[in-house]
């Protein structure tokens, strides 16, 4: 089956549902794009910041198509799961969701809840979300499949299974779809996502990304920016830029390319498993153009590796005051020889430096990390070596969790997974205790200092207070009047006076109500008049 390998092409798989043994092949170039009657769907995301931008980008796809989205499971008729694959655990999760969805389907649809799973779940397992698996004496299984890239197809898919009875799966990876011409629909808030690249060509030892995702592709930088104003004029106060490898973003559209035809320019002492990357606009041009659209609405971007933070990209986050101050570093490990294993292109020792360097041109910036506890061949020394990384940074915050074989990668092929499970659920639990002791430290240097928190929403504690982000990416809570007992509202940048915290929360108090320029051009008066 040309599915079990991948696809190089568009292909759409479909089969009888009533015959599980016979696969249809058939394009879906003549599909119209319209769905015939009303249609209802439910959706849920699962993983990454990327998912939840996906699952924009499909909302949109499939109300183009005339179908129609409902929060209440019981009113769907059917339900979309957007996964994660990046651990076995983000893929279990997924399966119990769905043997849930079975027996909810047995005791309140008829006709029965259609599943469709998409995203980087359905390029892993590809045929087997259809034929499913046994869980408490019952067949789970996918009604349809849609990888990352498939989104387009969505409404074939669910057309084909709710009115022919037909299985199938929309599982090619593009090299150049970055569904740049849809425009998502957003959840109503203060803050948005915006897609620039899609795939990573790190190919990290660890990771299948890659694999489930594909190439790196960006979107043209003038599309981008013709977002961002459309942002900006919805009243929009925060703009997050997603990519799986965002500081890697290269637009090679024919207005990308102009006339820089450089190679990249990594930071010192970073290598990558391919060769330098030459022309079109870098994410230095993407940061440059972006915080330029509007001064007061903020720029934050997810996720980026630490090889393509070189010093101009951190003058550059320094010099823009809406450009947010908070530098993500994923480490993985502080052992070099860990990292050597992992093909994170980089030692112990040249990530240190990057730190030091960071720190040094960005003031009071806020370093984020993720690490991953228990990989092949991990030692005890191998792990000190991470907590002593943790201690010597001051992560404002970070991530981890226990190393999870991915099948494809080359730690799968190439290594083993030799670490006991009860070693990793320790290390895990050591890595969690040194981040949440970092993260107090970062949190506790902020006590005293006034910082501009963007509002978000009501505290889920108390109807009296409210809950934003300060420039640093860390929750604040306050109350929800101004001294002048006005009240505040959601999307308000408030300055902040920071009063107490704890590992995970600020607690301040409001001050005023201000803007990005207000706030930073008070900042630099106040410094000046200092002695």
């Amino acid at each position: 089956m040309l599915v079990r390998n991948g696809l190089s092409l568009f292909t759409l798989l479909t089969r009888p549902v009533t015959c599980r043994s016979n696969y249809i092949f058939s394009n879906s170039s003549s599909y119209n794009g319209r769905t015939s009657g009303r249609k209802t769907f439910y959706l849920e995301s699962y993983g990454c910041q990327m998912n939840f931008s996906d699952a924009e980008v499909a909302h949109s796809i499939l109300k183009d198509a005339g179908f129609e989205k409902v929060n209440d499971l019981s009113k769907a008729d059917t339900a979309l799961l957007l996964t994660c694959a990046i651990r076995d655990g983000a893929e279990e999760k997924v399966w119990r969701r769905m043997m849930h969805l079975r027996s909810f389907t047995k005791s309140k649809h008829n006709p029965p809840l259609r599943i469709g799973v998409l995203g980087c779940m359905a390029e892993h397992l590809k045929e087997k979300l259809l034929e499913g698996r046994v869980m408490r004496d019952s067949v789970v299984a996918a009604d349809f499949i849609c990888g990352p890239d498939g989104y387009r197809d969505l409404p074939k898919l669910i057309d084909d299974i709710q009115e022919r009875g037909l299985q199938g799966a929309s599982l090619a990876l593009s090299l150049e779809e970055t569904y740049a011409d849809v425009k998502p629909i957003r959840k109503f808030g203060p803050s948005a996502f915006l897609s620039v690249m899609r795939g990573c060509d790190n190919m990290c030892s660890y990771c299948i990304v890659p694999f489930v995702r594909g190439r790196e592709r960006s979107r043209p930088l003038k599309s981008i920016i013709d977002e961002l104003h459309c942002l900006s004029s919805e009243g929009i106060k925060e703009v997050i830029l997603l990519g799986q490898n965002v500081n890697s973003y290269r637009d090679l559209s024919e207005g990308g390319v102009c006339q820089n035809r450089t190679a990249d320019t990594l930071a010192p002492g970073f290598t990558t498993v391919y060769r330098h990357k030459v022309g079109g606009h870098r994410f230095i041009d993407l940061l440059d153009a972006a915080s330029s659209v509007d001064p007061n609405m903020r720029i934050r971007f997810a996720s980026p590796h630490p090889k393509d933070f070189n010093s101009d990209v951190l003058h550059l986050i320094a010099e823009r005051p809406n450009v947010c101050s908070q530098l993500h570093l994923p480490a993985q490990s502080g052992s070099s020889s860990v990292l050597e294993r992992m093909q994170r292109g980089y030692t112990r020792e040249a990530y240190l430096e990057l730190v030091d360097r960071a720190k040094s041109i960005i003031p009071g910036i806020a370093i984020t990390s993720d690490f991953i506890a228990g990989f092949c061949n991990e030692t005890e020394d191998d792990h000190r070596e991470t907590l002593s990384l943790i201690d010597y940074v001051s992560y404002a915050y970070g991530f981890c969790f226990p190393f999870s074989l991915r099948t494809k990668t080359r730690a799968f092929h190439r290594l083993v997974d030799d670490v006991p499970e009860d070693v990793k659920a320790r290390r895990h639990n050591e890595l969690k205790s040194a981040l949440r002791a970092s993260s107090l430290r970062f949190n506790e240097s902020l006590v005293g200092s006034t910082q501009l928190a963007l509002v978000e929403s009501v505290s889920k504690r108390s109807p009296f207070e409210l809950a934003g982000r300060i420039d640093a990416g860390v929750k604040a809570i306050f109350p929800k009047y101004y001294p002048d007992t006005s009240e505040i509202q959601i999307a308000d940048y408030v300055a902040l006076r920071i009063d107490s915290c704890t590992s995970q929360t600020l607690r301040g108090t409001p001050l005023r109500r201000s803007s990005i320029v207000d706030f930073y051009a008070n900042t630099r008066l106040r410094d000046e008049l200092l002695p």
